[in-house]
């Protein structure tokens, strides 16, 4: 019996999702677990499963489609059997003269951004010379602005329809054209001044323009004040080093060696010390203060076109291990689009860490409804005045705590990071 696969509601506030790619075509065996398409929300970009035995007889929408929760997607079924009636198909994120029967859309959703997926969907071939090309409306239009010849593009899409990547490709050379990179990745000063910028129009994706809307609130609508610590970041290196160094001889095979970062310090740190300054660890609401009995740490993962936020649960209650094992988790299922919204939800404090990008210091926006959040900058030697009065080399790391005003004091914020530098200074209390 045909079985329709629908658009999941993935998020409390999700009501309708895009198709970002299909993993299995019409026509192809599925089984039960099978990742059959990705799917992006208003959090992130998620894998959908599917969960009957058959073969995927009919995809209903295509990529960068718009579908409402609980519209279908596909149907599986029996090789050969008939496809039960449905509605018209869904609309495209681009069509305008579908009719009104079919799914309804949130006009004012964006798209998804094309550094993901083609966003447009097929349109009216191009005829050049009697020969049918097949180009997206972004392709076309792009193509247009830049003077280029479509019939002079090889189409990586379906079908080898022409892509927003392939016209973006033919301005900027083959591979052998472009320009050369350091050893660090980055473009040499030989080549920098072959490398073309291209004017174009790159449409919102679900998951930026929900990063730009609440970070708007937050800065818009939270009183944020800033405070600064500077901290000697060498004991932290040097406990880090020795607790991996301890971890690789404990564990039985190279596979199983587990080490624990910087940030997983900071996060462990933070879980130990926020108890003690429980005013950090609130949320504002109209008429009261949440105070929340649990520290649920997020921290911030950078993923194609954003960044997401998994939460550690209860984080005051892990060891150290257990926490560097739930980051490095949650960390893994965020790259992979595995992550569920169930644990991107319910943080009481975030931590943002720009450290290994180089970055001295910055300020973090809040993360609402969260009282505070900590940016971790890079370690780096200068010189420092030791406690004999010498000018010698130290190792010092920049902290800062965004606070809202409206429930942490100046004085309370002081003396979090005036505990959490105390942590962080001697590692050593963050293993009892």
């Amino acid at each position: 019996m045909a079985v329709f696969i629908e658009m999941p509601k993935l998020s409390d506030t999700m009501t309708t999702g895009t198709v970002v790619k299909w993993h299995k075509q019409a026509g192809d065996i599925v089984t039960n677990g099978d990742i059959i398409a990705e799917i992006e929300t208003d959090k992130a970009t998620m894998e959908l499963e599917n969960f009957d035995d058959g073969v995927l007889l009919k995809i209903f929408a295509s990529e960068g489609d718009e579908v409402d929760i609980g519209k279908p997607l596909a149907v599986v079924g029996e090789e050969g059997e008939e496809i039960p009636a449905i509605e018209e198909l869904p609309l495209t994120a681009n069509d305008t003269s579908a009719s009104d029967n079919s799914i309804d859309l949130e006009k004012d959703v964006p798209s998804p951004a094309p550094s993901v997926v083609e966003v447009s969907p097929p349109a009216k071939d191009v005829k050049t010379d009697n020969v049918r090309i097949m180009a997206s409306p972004l392709a076309k239009k792009m193509a247009k602005e830049l003077n280029i010849d479509l019939s002079d593009i090889t189409g990586t899409g379906p079908r080898g329809r022409i892509t927003r990547k392939d016209v973006t490709s033919k301005v900027s050379g083959s591979p052998s054209e472009k320009a050369s990179t350091s050893t660090l990745g980055l473009p040499s000063p030989v080549a920098q001044n072959s490398i073309k910028l291209v004017s174009k129009e790159q449409p919102v994706s679900k998951m930026r323009s929900v990063i730009a809307r609440r970070l708007l609130e937050s800065k818009t609508t939270i009183p944020h004040f800033y405070l600064q610590k500077e901290i000697n970041a060498r004991p932290l290196r040097l406990a880090k080093e020795a607790i991996n160094l301890k971890l690789s001889y404990t564990n039985s095979s190279p596979e199983s060696v587990q080490k624990v970062s910087i940030n997983d310090l900071i996060l462990k740190a933070c879980a130990d010390s926020i108890p003690q300054v429980p005013e950090i660890n609130t949320s504002w609401t109209d008429d009261h203060i949440s105070f929340h009995g649990e520290v649920c740490l997020a921290f911030g993962v950078a993923v194609e076109d954003g960044l997401v936020t998994p939460v550690i649960q209860n984080a005051n209650h892990m060891s150290l291990i257990e926490l560097a094992s739930s980051a490095k988790s949650l960390i893994e299922k965020a790259r992979s689009k595995k992550i569920s919204p169930n644990e991107m939800s319910g943080s009481t404090f975030t931590v943002t860490n720009l450290g290994m990008f180089g970055i001295d210091f910055f300020s973090g926006i809040i993360n609402p409804p969260n009282a505070a959040i900590l940016s971790v900058g890079t370690s780096q030697k200068k010189p420092v005045v030791s406690d004999d009065g010498e000018i010698v080399v130290g190792e010092r790391m920049v902290l800062g705590l965004s606070c809202d005003h409206r429930l942490v004091d100046g004085a309370i914020g002081a003396t979090f990071l005036q505990i959490l530098a105390g942590a962080l200074e001697c590692p050593a209390s963050l293993l009892v």
